[in-house]
């Protein structure tokens, strides 16, 4: 079922056995521009998909839907009458009930695109998709934009393999949502520049041993708050990183100098060599003196 109307361009596909054992299987995806004034949804769509805004539905699927026009109104789950506007991207989960539609005042442009299969299970099931954070912040994103469009044309053409390309796209657009979104956090205000100055705070410091509750007063921080942000910019919380900085520069010493073990752990401020041994073999897999063989061995 194939619908190509002025503003109005979707898909709905077939998805055969061999499309599900891939892992990652597309069922719809498409594009609308509600104009203001227009009923909605759209009477079009095919029982599973169409439903009354005011009764909502719940689908089988997982969904991205992205707003790039206008403003309406979002509920989900127990949630009701949350702002949904240009430049968000809502992630429906399935089983979960929703519903949403445009201000009547201003309409709105969607781009949908509906998926399942195994490897988003995976994703969902390793957090790195969750109901706590399912409405974000993307913004104008003109890569994203482009992504739904090549979406809509592959679906189109209806090809061998064509499941498998949609596959890569939506896996595409997961990484560029979860980068954008990730990122707009540090956009505001001087967030980027608190942790860049922790991080070079830090690596001055690599001999010695910092408290990163004091590290966030000398930034005038509240811990909680840097230590949240820190471990989503770098990946890390604060000790981890510096504890990971302490290791980096062990195992240059180790490769680069003839100094004994002892005298690199004093120079890194370890409280003993001991507590020095526990973490390198904790981290590396080696002892100091198993690491420092094992590469001057590799580079002869």
């Amino acid at each position: 079922m194939h619908f190509n109307k002025p503003g109005v361009d979707f898909k709905y596909l077939i998805v055969n056995e061999k499309d599900r054992q891939f892992g990652l299987s597309v069922n719809t995806v498409g594009f609308q521009a509600i104009a203001a004034g227009t009923p909605y949804p759209l009477s079009d769509h095919p029982n599973g998909y169409f439903f009354n805004a005011k009764k909502g539905r719940v689908l089988r699927e997982y969904q991205f839907l992205y707003i790039t026009k206008g403003r309406g109104v979002l509920s989900i789950g127990d949630q009701r009458n949350i702002r949904l506007a240009k430049g968000k991207l809502l992630v429906i989960f399935p089983g979960q009930w929703h519903s949403y539609q445009p201000d009547p005042e201003t309409g709105w442009n969607e781009y949908y695109i509906g998926f399942e299969g195994a490897i988003i299970d995976n994703i969902v099931a390793s957090g790195f998709l969750t109901k706590d954070n399912q409405l974000l912040d993307v913004g104008f994103n003109e890569e994203l934009a482009a992504l739904f469009s090549r979406a809509i044309e592959i679906a189109e053409t209806d090809r061998i393999s064509a499941q498998q390309y949609l596959a890569g796209i939506v896996m595409h657009m997961f990484g560029l949502i979860s980068s954008i979104s990730k990122n707009k956090i540090f956009e505001s205000g001087n967030v980027v520049q608190k942790i860049e100055q922790a991080k070079i705070i830090m690596n001055e410091n690599v001999d010695k041993n910092i408290d990163t509750e004091e590290l966030a007063s000398k930034l005038n921080i509240s811990y909680s708050w840097f230590r949240k942000v820190f471990r989503e910019y770098t990946g890390y919380a604060p000790a981890k990183y510096f504890q990971a900085l302490k290791l980096r520069k062990a195992k240059h010493l180790l490769v680069s100098t003839p100094q004994s073990v002892k005298e690199i752990a004093y120079q890194l401020g370890y409280n003993s060599t001991e507590h020095f041994f526990g973490q390198f073999k904790k981290n590396t897999g080696y002892t100091p003196v198993e690491y420092r063989s094992f590469s001057r061995e590799t580079e002869e």
